[in-house]
């Protein structure tokens, strides 16, 4: 519904019913804008004009020229006018290599920019160099507010590093950084409001040891982009009260051994079966292999594993071990539907463990179902013996989405004679969701 038009406005212009809003709130939704969009609606309406100037500042660098030249005099020309708090700060610098003297440049503009007004009170960082030379950028003078900061392609220097601490930091991404093992640790530890920490292809430390009262969700990635740099091998959960989310994401192979001493909220945990040692305690897990294991973790309800054969026996191990397991996500590679078990069973042979057991899944996600035998036989055991089952999801390809195969699958799974009548059952792929 229009509004009367100010006295002042653009002819023909009518004033819509937001701009009735009070100016802290259409503040905070122009803030929620890409940067040459918020800054755009101050042509909207007189009532505008001010608006933008005084909300919290989003500063994305991306897309606001067509030649980085002009970057510097729009970015600072953005940083003298605006009067708002700073709220979040991205800055990506995608030169591959550059002349010493444009590292300095750089190092001198991001020098400025940081110690401007406009983002004394900064919350959100983002900061990605795409080189590895060792800038002295100054983060420290935003220490005591940021809250959000991902670093990608940084050479942290110790002796920078020494002096960091953000008593407000809850969420940190390292992501192709160089950064040494004690440094890295004492950035963890002046962090003592973190509760989410990624660490994706970064090097320069062997161990993370993690010590942490407020920590909730660690995501570590094993790859390493730096030639004949120490990369991670190790990750210890010595003291972590609060985790509930321990994440393995590396696919590229390399080992990674993980040790949890303490977390005793931990729900969600992913690992690699091939290439992962974890151990709880005094039980060790490699690989997959859970056989005569002394002792059980009753706190994960959520397991992910990338199993590249696909095993019944294994997971009923699994769920021996982890006996509240409620989710059970399972991505296959290419061999899981090529070669191994038939995953034959015989209720005779297993009704002892299923009774023990009782199944607990609620939810179990098959990545690349293609319907082999393999595959149907693993499937049909929880089909016809998970009483809990609520959900089970498999993703085909684009070209099975058929009525055609589709019915072939419900009738080899025995849907029709689950345990558990309301369980639904969907097949997916990246365009469609069937329901069944």
């Amino acid at each position: 519904m229009a509004m009367e038009m100010e006295a002042g406005d653009p002819p023909g212009v009518d004033v819509d019913v937001i701009s009735d809003l009070p100016d802290d709130l259409l503040g905070e939704i122009i803030t929620l804008l890409p940067t040459k969009d918020g800054a755009r609606t101050q042509i909207l309406a007189r009532r505008w004009r001010h608006i933008w100037r005084s909300s919290p500042l989003n500063l994305d660098c991306r897309g606001l020229v067509k030649r980085r030249i002009q970057l510097h005099d729009v970015v600072s020309h953005i940083l003298t006018s605006h009067l708002g708090p700073g709220r979040r700060f991205i800055y990506k610098f995608k030169c591959l290599s550059a002349s010493e003297y444009e590292l300095l440049q750089m190092n001198a503009t991001m020098d400025e920019w940081l110690r401007s007004a406009a983002l004394c009170n900064l919350q959100e960082l983002d900061l990605s160099y795409y080189l590895w030379y060792p800038l002295e950028v100054p983060i420290s003078r935003l220490s005591t507010t940021l809250r959000v900061a991902t670093i990608t392609k940084y050479n942290f220097l110790d002796t920078t590093v020494q002096g960091l601490r953000f008593p407000q930091l809850k969420q940190l991404t390292l992501e192709m950084v160089r950064i040494s093992e004690c440094s890295l640790h004492h950035l963890i530890a002046g962090c003592p409001a973190l509760e989410r920490l990624l660490i994706n292809c970064s090097f320069g430390f062997h161990c993370i040891r993690i010590n942490s009262l407020s920590l909730r969700s660690i995501g570590v990635d094993v790859k390493c982009l730096g030639y004949n740099e120490l990369k991670l091998r190790e990750l210890v959960i010595e003291n972590a009260p609060c985790l509930k989310r321990l994440l393995h994401l590396d696919e590229s192979g390399d080992n990674l051994n993980i040790s949890v001493i303490s977390a005793p909220k931990l729900e969600t945990l992913r690992y690699l079966s091939n290439f992962t040692k974890i151990s709880f305690g005094s039980a060790v897990i490699q690989g997959l292999c859970v056989d005569s294991l002394p002792a059980v973790v009753r706190t994960v309800k959520i397991l992910a594993v990338d199993m590249h054969v696909l095993c019944l026996d294994t997971v009923i191990k699994l769920m021996g071990f982890f006996p509240c397991l409620e989710k059970l996500y399972i991505e296959c590679s290419f061999h899981s539907f090529q070669s191994g078990p038939t995953n034959v069973w015989r209720l005779r042979k297993k009704q002892n463990r299923i009774r023990y057991l009782d199944i607990p899944l609620k939810t179990i996600v098959l990545e690349q179902y293609r319907g082999t035998k393999s595959q149907v036989s693993f499937l049909t055991f929880f089909v016809l013996h998970a009483r809990l089952l609520e959900l089970m999801t498999l993703g085909i390809r684009t070209t099975d989405n058929s009525e055609e195969f589709l019915a072939e699958q419900r009738r080899k799974l025995q849907l029709e004679n689950r345990v558990s009548t309301d369980a639904r059952f969907y097949f997916t792929t990246d365009r469609y969701i069937r329901n069944y």
